[in-house]
């Protein structure tokens, strides 16, 4: 458990910890990988662009923000789902055979190893807003146009229905 942050079950975590991703076989298989690095880089923030033109403007998403001195490689792409309707657009996608995370359901103030730091209910509200609004939707490199263009159809569908 202290290997995984004390994470049992998924996201809560008893104790401070480490996690330790990277033995022998995941060092082989990076040293493969390292050489597309970049390109992997670039495919995620063409699929990033895709979703920023094709969601833009939809009403009850937030959309990411990349500052224009700064460079994201897209690790997730995440929205913000605004009006309680996060988990009913997770079902709705789902349904469609669409995945979708919720990577930080629970904020550090809510995890067991942390509890004695809080200050109560009062404290990182947006946190905890933002626990409760954000959702990724898939942005891995190898995805095709085809598929992103039915990640988006079924987003602006779910918020035009």
């Amino acid at each position: 458990m202290v290997a995984q942050h004390g994470m049992h079950p998924r996201y809560y975590h008893k104790y401070v910890g480490g996690n330790f991703r990277l033995d022998a076989i995941q060092a082989a298989l990076m040293r493969i990988k390292l050489p597309f690095l970049e390109s992997y880089h670039e495919n995620r923030a063409a699929n990033a662009a895709f979703y920023l033109e094709a969601l833009n403007g939809v009403d009850g998403l937030i959309l990411p923000v990349v500052r224009q001195e700064c460079r994201s490689v897209w690790n997730q792409f995440t929205v913000r789902v605004t009006g309680g309707r996060r988990d009913a657009l997770r079902k709705y996608l789902a349904d469609k055979g669409i995945g979708s995370e919720i990577y930080y359901p629970v904020t550090l103030d809510q995890q067991e190893c942390f509890r004695e730091f809080g200050r109560g209910q009062d404290c990182l509200l947006n946190s905890h807003q933002l626990a409760d609004d954000v959702l990724s939707i898939p942005v891995f490199p190898e995805l095709r146009h085809e598929e992103l263009q039915e990640v988006a159809a079924a987003i602006v569908d779910f918020f035009n229905s």
